[in-house]
């Protein structure tokens, strides 16, 4: 019986560990991150967008977020990665594009490497497939695209979707 009790509260607490790390960084839709060096990338009017009700029959979807650096630093984009193969993501930075770039173990994730300087903008067009599940990805979804960078903590822009047949 001891065991069982000592089992049952060891199991508590991974599992209030594992919500607690998952849980969001705060409530503002604003994703902002800072170094020690003064490093900052937001993305602007909001870091998450949900679709709403979108049909698979109808095909892609697309939108498109906006970041800036609002340092005095330069911030360099390392790598950019989505959470789902069904989800792909590119980067318009100063007239170029970097992708479209996917989730990594489904083609490789390449090293962007690219700069914003102070006051600089860019955008991230992220498209969803919501047919690349078939018939069995009906329902809520939620999806991320990572921007990885130097001020040593990455961007997260968060799409949902109401995915019907």
């Amino acid at each position: 019986m001891k065991k069982i009790i000592t089992s049952a509260i060891i199991g508590i607490l991974v599992l209030g560990g594992l919500i607690w790390l998952a849980r969001p960084n705060g409530t503002n839709n604003t994703a902002s991150v800072s170094a020690t060096s003064g490093g900052s990338l937001v993305a602007l009017e909001a870091n998450n967008y949900d679709f709403g009700s979108i049909s698979m029959a109808a095909g892609k979807v697309k939108h498109s977020f906006k970041i800036k650096n609002t340092s005095e630093e330069v911030v360099t984009i390392g790598k950019m990665y989505t959470s789902c193969m069904c989800t792909t993501a590119s980067l318009m930075i100063a007239g170029k594009q970097f992708g479209p770039i996917g989730m990594p173990g489904h083609g490789a994730i390449p090293s962007i490497n690219q700069t914003i300087n102070p006051n600089e903008e860019a955008t991230v067009e992220v498209v969803f497939d919501p047919a690349a599940h078939g018939p069995a990805g009906v329902g809520r979804i939620e999806r991320s695209v990572t921007l990885e960078n130097n001020t040593g903590k990455p961007v997260l822009l968060m799409l949902a979707a109401m995915v019907t047949p």
